[in-house]
This record gives structure tokens, sequence and C-alpha cells, in this order.
């Protein structure tokens, strides 16, 4: 499944697309309320995850790269989405209280250029959150999924990129035990499966889903400063001082 919008579209639209973003938006409550009062931005495919921001957030905005294409959204009233250029943002600097990343990391050519850019637009303190394919998973390796394409990620990989753009985690969840099979029986039983993966913290899941918060402060590097080096001194006594000491 090529990572085009109506790829995304046409997976969100069938059942094994809606019991993913069932599952994950579940996570997606228990760490961001309502978004009362908020600017809330998706960058990527997160349309499925924003209707619930809708009515109660300042702005809610739909970004989504130009390598993907973009789409109406919402489906009523004015159009919120934007197709935009994801290391460039048409967004002033720290205007964006949340940020939503779902099917874009693992699609960068330059993740570190991106969360870069998205460290422009989040506010001071501000938060984003990463849905990103986990390397362990089995979506990961299931090409009829939006999951399986692109780089998936390890959770020390994930770690290392938000580091360096002066991000920091404060929470890490996972998501999509279940494999990825549409049969009936299958996605019927993904809750139950998604309950036990969580309980038992097992290695499986499809998707890293963490938040960060943006760092307000810049960390000082020490550089080590060259210094020329001179060489050794030997005392020695002055002629003359020596011809003193013998004629005493």
């Amino acid at each position: 499944m090529p990572l085009d919008v109506h790829s995304l579209q046409s997976f969100y639209g069938s059942p094994l697309g809606a019991i993913a973003r069932r599952l994950i938006g579940r996570v997606l409550r228990e760490r961001w309320d309502n978004g009362a009062g908020l600017s809330i931005a998706a960058v990527g495919y997160g349309t499925p995850y924003l209707d619930r921001f809708r009515d109660g957030a300042k702005r809610c905005l739909a970004l989504m790269p130009a390598e993907q294409g973009v789409v109406i959204w919402p489906g009523g009233g004015r159009c919120s989405a934007a197709l935009v250029e994801a290391q460039m943002l048409p967004l002033p600097d720290g205007s964006i209280d949340r940020l939503l990343l779902a099917h874009a990391l693992e699609a960068a050519d330059r993740p570190d250029a991106l969360l870069e850019e998205l460290w422009r637009v989040t506010a001071p303190e501000g938060r984003i959150l990463v849905i990103a394919p986990s390397r362990r998973g089995v979506w990961a390796r299931a090409d009829s999924t939006p999951y399986g394409q692109g780089q998936p990620y390890s959770k020390p990989q994930l770690r290392d990129l938000l580091h360096r753009a002066e991000f920091s985690p404060v929470f890490w969840g996972e998501a999509l035990y279940a494999p990825p099979v549409a049969r009936p029986f299958m996605i019927r039983a993904a809750p139950t499966i998604e309950r036990v993966g969580a309980a038992l913290g097992l290695p499986f899941a499809g998707v890293h889903i963490v938040e960060a918060i943006k760092q307000v402060y810049r960390p000082v590097g020490v550089r080590a400063v060259a210094r020329a080096r001179l060489p050794p001194l030997k005392p020695v006594l002055a002629p003359s001082a020596h011809r003193q000491c013998r004629f005493e």
C-alpha cells in the first residue's frame, strides 16, 4: 500500500483501519483530554484523530505533506486542511499548543529536519504526540497497511531523534497488539488482545505512541579551546652567577 492520501483514506475506511483508529485513539484520549482553548495541528495524515478536538479547540488544523497529497477536512463547514512542505510549515513560531505527528515520520527523508521544524512551531512547554510504526511489530511487516511503509523505529531511535530536536519524552505507549488481519473474528477479538498485550507489556505492538514536551532552552555544549603548548623549562644558572659561586 503506497503511503498517499487516497490509500490512507481507503485504509481508515476499512474495518481494519477502523479498529486501528479506535485502539490508537484510546491512548490519545488518555493523554489529551479535549484541547479546549488550545491550538491543535496534525502533520501527516491525522484527520482520523482530530474530529474529537474540533469543537473545543481554539483552532484545529490538518497539515498534509505534498508527497502524500491532501483531502478536504472536515467534510462539512470551512476547510481546515492544507497541502504543505513538512519542513517549512506555514505557521508562526510557537503557535501550536498540541501537535500530532501521524504517518509522517516514517516517510520523512530527513526526520531530524522535520522534528526541528515541529520544534519551531510548537509553543513553549507545548506538547507533541508521535505515532510511529514499531520495528519489532507485525504491522511494520504488513505491506497491506500504511504502517508497513517507510522506516519503522525502535524506542532508542525515537528517543535519540526527540532529544536531538530538543523534545523531552514524558510518556511512552504502544498500540496495535492484534495482528493486521482483516477477518471478522480477528476484528472482534482485537480489543481483548489489545488489553492483554498492554497489561503484559508484550513486545510486538504495531506502533509506538510517544508524548514529548518542547524544551524552551538550548543546552550549551562545552568546547575545548586549543592552546599552544609551551616547551618545558629547565632551570639553569646564569654564567655570572655560576662564576660568583665558584669565587665564593
